[in-house]
């Protein structure tokens, strides 16, 4: 009588997104732990365990289990995949008895990283766990026509990596995966204002920054914002001013590695399907296809259309949980 619950999850370096056939996306958190190191118990996860971050006492850290797309820390991913499954059926309100489960891994992963993600969703229960690449995902997610043999350029700017794929027929035609994506952005953001100005700030405030004056390398009315940190001559907190000028000129050199890993893969297109890109243009998804003037620079810098995705946050997501009813055609890694 019952059916399974069939769920899709996007296990994300920055954000971890359920989603659930009937209702749509059911939960979007952090993907971060809060831990008590002395005795190795979950304290608190996602949302909860973000706003810790920087801000606890010696013996609780909040830390990310989920490096470059992959699993860094098993033990913690499942602890963070079992509160998430509790957090989901409660949202769903019923009890998510072995659901089928789809999760996306990125297309540069190798076969031990995807082996540690289906065994750390098989631990929570899952009665049926499948595999499908991310960029596969986010097209479905953007209601791209992946089942026609017409070329589907896909970019997906997440917080670990970049994955750049051609999609035709259900498959990857060419892809590339970079291990750079809004982390790597954080990163030289904090670089920069260490060396500039002397001053150490955090990665949510980094994120801040990135969020409201980060821009691509393109021309652009300046904006500016206060930020507050750490001196490190003297240790005092300290207000400093940025520039969007110079926070664009700290993270180009990560951005024009994204865009070479767009280039080596169009190279790669087989000539026949290199036609549908000129007419059809590139998407772009994920959180880093957010960033001011994306879409704009990678036009000008390829020279095909570049479409935003509708919801470039939620399109891995939703594309992962449609994918189960095609899931055979699709299908990569399966227990």
């Amino acid at each position: 009588m019952f059916s399974n619950a069939e769920i899709g999850i996007d296990l994300g370096t920055a954000n971890i997104l359920v989603y659930s056939k009937d209702k749509g996306i059911i939960l979007n958190e952090p993907s971060v732990v809060a831990l008590n190191t002395e005795s190795r118990d979950v304290l608190a996860v996602g949302a909860e365990a973000k706003s810790m971050v920087g801000k606890t006492p010696s013996h609780i850290v909040a830390v990310r289990p989920l490096r470059d797309g992959v699993i860094a820390d098993f033990d913690v991913t499942s602890s963070m995949l079992k509160a998430i499954m509790k957090k989901a059926s409660k949202q769903i309100g019923l009890s998510l008895r072995k659901p089928n489960v789809v999760v996306c891994a990125p297309s540069g992963s190798t076969s031990v990283e995807r082996r540690a993600i289906l065994d750390a969703v098989r631990s929570c229960g899952a009665k049926s766990v499948h595999i499908i690449e991310e960029p596969v995902a986010a097209a479905i997610g953007a209601d791209l026509p992946v089942e026609e043999p017409t070329a589907n350029v896909v970019v997906d700017i997440g917080g670990g990596t970049t994955e750049v794929a051609i999609i035709s027929f259900g498959g990857v035609v060419s892809c590339n995966s970079v291990r750079i994506g809004g982390d790597k952005l954080d990163e030289a953001i904090i670089q920069h204002v260490r060396k500039q100005y002397n001053v150490l700030i955090g990665e949510r405030t980094a994120e801040q920054i990135k969020m409201e004056i980060g821009y691509a390398p393109i021309d652009h009315d300046i904006l500016s914002m206060e930020v507050r940190g750490r001196d490190l001559v003297n240790g005092l907190p300290k207000t400093v001013a940025l520039q969007s000028d110079e926070i664009r000129h700290a993270i180009s050199e990560h951005l024009l590695q994204i865009l070479e890993a767009i280039r080596s893969t169009l190279e790669d297109c087989p000539p026949e399907l290199s036609g549908d890109i000129v007419d059809r243009g590139v998407l772009i998804t994920g959180g880093g296809a957010l960033l001011k003037g994306m879409q704009d620079w990678l036009s000008t810098e390829i020279s095909v259309p570049v479409h935003l995705a509708p919801n470039p946050l939620e399109s891995v997501a939703i594309g992962t949980g449609r994918s189960l009813k095609f899931i055979d055609k699709l299908q990569k890694a399966t227990v």
